[in-house]
């Protein structure tokens, strides 16, 4: 992961300084809330439904030891002692004053921490593959690459005050485990000799228009990654809609004008920008490659058999977590482990100060101090000793966070919806915790198989529902929440991406966990052996799944219960 220098840091700290001065010439009236709204949201400082809330940005989803410990420490002293993991690789603390939101920010920067490209209308935080730079199937290491264009945009004037939000993703493996389709620009490596070329994706993303990005080119040598970017954003900041805020993102700019018009925009526009200071050179890599810190992968053994000396239930936990928690490493003789941030109530992605502390020192222990961040909310220890497996997993075991869940049911993605956030329109989290508990069983989880169930309180989106193989959206009718429900998506992590779709009317708040039982309940009856979910509902189609879930709905004033249950 790249090391800040001591000129990043310096940055930082100026950051703070200035935001803290805006804080106090706001308390004092010399600057209206309005002033200060833009100003702060460059920092990641929202104001939600109940408090204040500080978004901190994790670059592509790196952290080191020293970085959780820090942020521990800010959400116990500036917060009520846990944080929020997002589905881009994000903390958020959702109970920070205004007034200590620049000490925070002070403290976090010692250690390279900040809310830039956090929040506003700006390019957010990149994110990439939680395995990037150990996946087996990786072409190349996409980081250094994430680092030469966060570095470029984090200060960039034209990049300030954009039409909308927007969002970009690098990956480096064939395999879409980086979310690309559904960013505003993502960059895909297709070859790393003689030189990494990337493909370029442009105008997807999910939120109330949900799209995949379409290609705009097949090839983009790297040196080009910054000069491309920097056209792209020519063309939307100049034509994206600023009147209308549903109609402001990239993905509608690319669809009203044409992919093939907003190519040969971006591509006039390219001319100009092509040959100019932004074109990368060797030494702008070699640069940045050096200042990243690696494990130490020479040590690795290989393990074929790796053993723990439990007592029966205990031993059949041991092989079920072997088997859904620990994920790929091409590096010889180590492993990468999921470390789940999910269990009976527990908010998905959320973790106290002391569990931060406690897989800081795992961290340490185990895999050299090196931590990420998945897009699914969960955290991942990314050098692991293979002869290490059993002490770890009695550590992880010991603190709660060995739940054997990877790629289950039991590791769905929820966003805090409307116990936090002022833009939903509905709760997620007890959604989330009442499915929990009815499959808390994890015989239950592994008889129903791989699954992907994803919650968002409202269309921007933030649970990802549209990719999730089960979606769940919270919507308002007259005042009351309201559930849809949507089958048929994919994140493209195994097979291609797809988005799901709404079947059928919207359930109560007090049916759609029934609604999502009566579907995996049907799933269990129809299957064929070997097929999972997303198989099945693409062989069966998704009405009939819909109907099952229409099972789930309570009889009204103007249908008896009899009726009902007879249609």
């Amino acid at each position: 992961m790249y090391q800040p220098v001591e000129r990043d840091i310096q940055l930082l700290r100026e950051r703070a300084v200035q935001l803290a001065g805006q804080v106090a010439r706001n308390k004092d009236g010399t600057l209206s809330d309005d002033e200060l709204r833009p100003l702060r949201l460059q920092n990641g400082l929202y104001i939600q439904r109940h408090a204040p809330m500080l978004r901190i940005a994790i670059a592509y989803g790196m952290l080191n030891s020293r970085q959780l410990r820090a942020l521990a420490d800010v959400a116990r002293r500036f917060d009520k002692g846990y944080g929020h993991f997002t589905t881009r690789q994000n903390l958020q603390l959702n109970w920070i004053s205004v007034e200590d939101t620049p000490r925070a920010l002070s403290d976090l920067a010692e250690v390279g921490l900040h809310g830039i490209q956090a929040s506003g209308n700006c390019l957010r935080n990149i994110t990439s593959d939680v395995l990037a730079g150990i996946a087996p199937d990786e072409i190349l290491d996409p980081r250094p690459y994430a680092e030469l264009l966060r570095q470029w945009s984090t200060f960039h004037p034209e990049l300030t005050y954009l039409p909308r939000k927007f969002k970009v993703a690098l990956t480096g493996t064939p395999e879409d485990r980086a979310l690309a389709q559904v960013h505003d620009l993502a960059f895909e490596v297709v070859r790393a000799q003689p030189y990494a070329v990337f493909r370029v994706r442009v105008g997807g993303g999910l939120g109330r228009t949900p799209v995949l990005g379409p290609v705009i080119r097949e090839e983009l040598d790297w040196f080009d990654l910054l000069t491309y970017t920097h056209a792209v954003m020519r063309v939307y900041n100049e034509l994206g809609r600023r009147d209308n805020l549903t109609k402001a993102r990239i993905k509608i700019l690319v669809r009203t004008v044409g992919l093939e018009v907003f190519r040969d925009l971006v591509e006039k526009e390219w001319a100009h920008l092509r040959d100019g200071p932004s074109r990368l050179m060797d030494g702008d890599l070699q640069r940045v490659t050096a200042s990243f810190v690696e494990p130490d992968w020479t040590a690795g053994q290989i393990v074929i058999d790796p053993t723990n000396t439990l007592a029966d239930k205990a031993q059949a936990e041991w092989q079920r977590w072997l088997n859904r928690n620990i994920l790929p490493n091409k590096h010889n003789g180590y492993k990468a482990v999921l470390v789940p941030l999910k269990s009976a109530g527990r908010a998905p992605g959320d973790i106290s100060s002391e569990e931060m502390e406690d897989v800081a020192s795992l961290s340490d222990q185990f895999s050299q101090g090196f931590i990420r961040v998945s897009h699914s909310q969960d955290l991942v220890l990314p050098a692991v000793f293979e002869a290490d497996l059993p002490a770890l997993y009695t550590a992880l075991r010991t603190r709660g966070l060995s739940h054997a869940v990877g790629g289950l049911l039991g590791d769905m993605v929820s966003c805090p919806g409307g116990d936090y956030c002022s833009l939903a329109n509905a709760r997620s989290i007890p959604i989330a915790n009442d499915i929990a508990a009815r499959y808390g069983n994890l015989d239950a989880q592994e008889d129903i198989g791989s699954l992907d169930l994803r919650i968002s309180g409202c269309m921007n989106s933030c649970g990802h529902h549209h990719i999730g193989h089960i979606g769940i959206l919270g919507v308002d009718k007259d005042g009351a929440a309201f559930y849809q429900l949507l089958l048929g998506g994919h994140s493209g992590h195994g097979a291609p991406a797809a988005l799901g779709t709404v079947i059928g009317k919207a359930f109560a708040e007090d049916e759609i966990a029934d609604a999502v039982e009566e579907i995996l309940d049907f799933y269990l009856e129809v299957r064929v052996p070997g097929e999972i979910f997303r198989e099945a509902v693409l062989r069966l189609g998704k009405d009939v799944f819909g109907k099952a879930a229409d099972r789930a709905r309570r009889p009204t004033q103007d249908e008896p219960e009899q009726g009902r249950a007879s249609s």
